[in-house]
């Protein structure tokens, strides 16, 4: 007798039901617990409270080139008038050291700091709205245009004050916090991700920068930017945007190059940079197999400065250098930069490989010869002015010829800053000014006098020193 069909699916319904042998299960793993939402939001409130107090905001009065329409000509012309500014900072250290920008302080006549109410102030408030905070008057220790870094110093003690991190341990998509004062709103924070951390914006530039997508607008400009642990891993110093407000591309200078500005800047008052000699190149599969190069090593010396430090030291022609300072060198940008964060009189270990030799090599750093932007710091933006070049000058003197010592005469202006009509009549900062029409120029009175006294169209040439070498430059006076 023949089993019903629906007997058949029945049974192996019932088989296919039994449990099968399997093996003895494996004890888990105790899991991490997550964070809730609130614990991860009491976080960043405790980590905000820490570094609010730290963070100021920096106020300054400049002089600048202005824009002054002409009805009657309908020309326009660059002139130099008083402009307040404002921008951010932070607190380095108890007694009232400060990193700022540069150029937020830039020109400034006057600057002053305002720092956070402390807890005595607070004390017994409970309103929302906090007090406005003391204004201390600040002096400008130095700066560094390079990096657009500037050190302040105010007179107090017993401030908050923040740590720097190493920056050479950010990573991609790390959270990162900007603390400052965008659009002039006092101590705002706004929070991101690291999007690159080491973003370098022209090839030939030694900077490089932090990329984040924290939200940067203008008045961000001197504030740090915070990792979870609370250290300052960078200074906010600008955005790219097509809108003028934050696009999500904002950059800050890494904190390692920020402590070693501060540091140069705190004892000595300037920054050294340092050089050993030598120009690499990375190696390509061209290069490679041109000029028989092991596998090992990405960098190629090309050239090494006669009697240079890196000469005297051993380094060749051809060399291939595997690591700086114990660091493998991937590329020959990333030796450069190395390079630029060395202090002068430290040393640098190249370990390079010679004919299948693996050789060490110890190099000490020299100062690197400054750049023409040095002297805009000497100036003063009304008596070192001459309107008709559109540039800020400075006068020859003792110490003026002790930084330019291949000076051809004694007398002389350096050209300390210009705008657009000085760049239009070939003038660069650095160039030294000697003649005006083979009179010579020994003040910035007399230039200026001078040039007064010559009408639109008359013929004008200036006797100038450039990069050691004599030359004359014709001038257009309108």
């Amino acid at each position: 007798m023949r089993s019903p069909v629906w007997l058949f699916f029945l049974i192996l319904a019932t088989l296919a039901a039994q449990p099968s042998a399997a093996p003895a299960p494996t004890p888990e793993k105790p899991r991490p617990q997550p964070v809730s939402l609130r614990e991860m939001s009491r976080s960043f409130e405790q980590l905000t409270a820490r570094v609010r107090p730290a963070v100021v905001q920096v106020f300054t009065t400049s002089y600048a080139p202005i824009a002054d329409e002409s009805e009657a000509a309908g020309t326009t012309t660059s002139l130099f008038g008083k402009q307040r500014g404002s921008g951010s900072g932070v607190l380095l250290t108890a007694d009232g050291y400060i990193v700022t920008n540069n150029h937020v302080v830039e020109n400034g006549r006057k600057v002053q700091v305002r720092i956070a109410p402390d807890s005595e102030e607070l004390a017994g408030r409970r309103s929302v709205l906090k007090p406005m905070g003391r204004t201390h008057t600040a002096t400008v220790v130095g700066v560094d245009r390079e990096s657009d870094l500037a050190v302040l110093k105010i007179d107090a003690t017993g401030l908050p004050y923040l740590r720097l991190g190493d920056s050479d341990t950010l990573r991609q998509g790390q959270i990162v916090m900007a603390f400052g004062n965008p659009l002039g709103l006092e101590s705002s924070v706004s929070m991101g991700v690291v999007s690159a951390v080491a973003r370098q914006l022209r090839a030939e530039d030694p900077m490089v920068y932090v990329q984040t997508d924290a939200p940067i607008n203008p008045g961000n400009s001197g504030g740090p930017l915070i990792d979870s642990l609370g250290r300052v891993v960078g200074i906010n110093t600008f955005i790219f945007s097509q809108s003028g407000g934050s696009e999500g591309i904002g950059f800050a200078v890494p904190s390692n190059i920020v402590k070693a500005v501060f540091e140069q800047i705190r004892t000595d008052g300037h920054v050294r940079r340092g050089r050993i000699g030598i120009f690499a190149q990375t190696i390509t599969p061209q290069l490679a197999g041109a000029l028989q190069l092991p596998d090992e090593g990405n960098v190629i010396v090309a050239d090494v400065e006669p009697d240079g430090p890196a000469e005297l030291s051993g380094v060749k022609i051809g060399d291939v250098v595997l690591t700086m300072n114990g660091k493998p060198v991937e590329n020959a940008r990333q030796l450069e930069v190395g390079i630029y964060r060395q202090l002068v009189k430290e040393k640098v270990t190249l370990d390079v490989l010679r004919d299948g030799k693996r050789t060490s090599l110890t190099i000490p750093v020299i100062e690197r010869e400054d750049d023409p932007m040095r002297f805009r710091g000497l100036v003063d933006p009304v008596k070192n002015q001459v309107p008709k070049l559109g540039i800020l000058t400075v006068e020859i003197n003792a110490e003026i010829a002790k930084m330019l010592p291949d000076l051809r005469f004694e007398h002389g202006l350096v050209v300390a800053a210009g705008s657009s009509e000085s760049a239009a009549n070939g003038l660069k900062p650095g160039d030294v000014i000697y003649t005006l029409n083979k009179t010579p120029v020994v003040s910035v009175t007399a230039l200026v006098a001078a040039l007064d006294h010559l009408k639109a169209g008359d013929p004008a040439v200036l006797q100038i020193q450039r990069g050691g070498r004599l030359m004359y430059l014709s001038i257009d006076l309108e």
